[in-house]
């Protein structure tokens, strides 16, 4: 043992030296940043289930584990669309909850930011437009950007709320039908 002890102190520090700091990794403050500076102060979603399948939900809920950790980023859900910055509308439009999104847009205070989730968000998907549906959110309300998939994975949910505020920044919003 004495020997083994006396090897290890005549050697001395045999480890590799640490790795100098890349700032280029420092991703999640550069986001907060980015959302401070458009909106200056973090960022509120109020989600509105229009009449999906709970697909989208699911990936929705999973922005909020630890291993995406949405608010650490600055960004929570909110309760009330009057402290929302940013409605997060999933499913094709139901007649019923058509005017229900209609008032919630209009209970989100301005600037205001529209994210459609999920095939059925986007174009109504497999329900399109009928006797029970409105169809897509947009034909309902403005939206900025649309995310298909079914469901969108919880990267491009991410993806598409950073691109609502950056748009929010240059004042782009998607063309209306």
């Amino acid at each position: 043992m004495l020997r083994t002890l006396r090897t290890i102190a005549g050697l001395g520090i045999v480890s590799e030296p640490p790795p100098e700091a890349d700032d280029t990794l420092r991703m999640r403050d550069a986001l907060q940043q980015g959302i401070l500076d458009v909106l200056g102060r973090a960022l509120c979603i109020r989600h509105v289930d229009a009449g999906s399948c709970n697909g989208c939900e699911l990936e929705i809920h999973a922005l909020n584990n630890p291993i995406y950790n949405i608010e650490g980023l600055g960004i929570r859900f909110v309760a009330s669309p009057r402290h929302a910055d940013l409605l997060l509308v999933t499913g094709p439009v139901s007649l019923h909850m058509a005017t229900a999104l209609r008032r919630t847009w209009e209970a989100t205070p301005d600037p205001k930011l529209v994210v459609a989730v999920g095939d059925c968000g986007c174009t109504g998907g497999v329900f399109g437009a009928g006797y029970a549906t409105a169809g897509a959110v947009s034909s309902v309300i403005p939206v900025d950007v649309q995310i298909p998939g079914c469901p969108p994975a919880p990267e491009r949910l991410l993806q598409a709320i950073l691109t609502a505020v950056r748009s929010a920044g240059t004042g782009e919003r998607l063309p209306q039908p």
